[in-house]
């Protein structure tokens, strides 16, 4: 046997801590007068984009949205299904990312007692800088993992050396129609854990965002 082609997969993960979170928040208000709901929503959310500024000015928010006021109008039924006049809807949402996860649980806490606050999703994340460092590193890994398999395949039928013919993400090489492709590097971690309905605070419990890599590689047995 002078030579044989070996085609291979490596994988690789690491879990690293989340370093930033961005919640969005809703502030919203109803009512019959359009004038007067929107007076309130603005009134309602001034405060919490003060809070939010002040924050940044702090250094524990690195970056803040606001989008502007929206308003509609729907005119709803009774029993007796006759129309009534408009109820108007208005709101504004706000969206912050938060270096420091103590600081936003007590933020979000505070806030969500306040009247017409609606909090919303959390989204724990990597910096960039960190998410390409982690992406670099896993894919540098699953090739390692790949030329080691195929390595080890070439041993095992008493060939001596490997050479690298192909590599690519997972499905370019060996399509897997059982496992369709999304991409080379996948990561994953957690959302907002709220506490029971009543108590006063939120609880944080961020998972470690998954990064992984999966290469598919071709190598020639000697």
């Amino acid at each position: 046997m002078s030579e044989v082609t070996v085609t291979v997969r490596g994988e690789h993960e690491t879990r690293i801590t989340p370093e930033r979170a961005t919640v969005r928040v809703t502030v919203r208000a109803d009512g019959p007068e359009r004038a007067d709901v929107v007076e309130r929503t603005m009134s309602l959310a001034e405060p919490v984009r003060r809070s939010i500024t002040e924050r940044k000015g702090a250094g524990s928010v690195v970056d803040w949205s606001s989008t502007r006021l929206t308003v509609r109008a729907e005119r709803p039924w009774n029993s007796d299904g006759i129309r009534l006049d408009p109820v108007y809807y208005a709101a504004i949402d706000l969206t912050a990312t938060f270096t420091d996860v103590s600081d936003l649980s007590m933020w979000v806490s505070d806030i969500s007692s306040w009247d017409g606050v609606d909090v919303g999703w959390v989204d724990w994340h990597l910096t960039p800088e960190t998410r390409a460092r982690a992406e670099r590193d896993v894919a540098a890994q699953a090739v390692t993992v790949a030329v080691a398999r195929a390595q080890a395949y070439a041993t095992a039928l008493g060939l001596r050396e490997v050479t690298p013919v192909e590599i690519a993400d997972v499905g370019l090489i060996a399509p897997a129609p059982s496992q369709p492709f999304t991409g080379m590097i996948k990561s994953r971690g957690a959302m907002l854990a709220a506490s029971p309905a009543g108590d006063a605070a939120m609880t944080f419990e961020p998972d470690e965002i998954v990064i992984a890599a999966t290469v598919e590689a071709r190598f020639v047995a000697r």
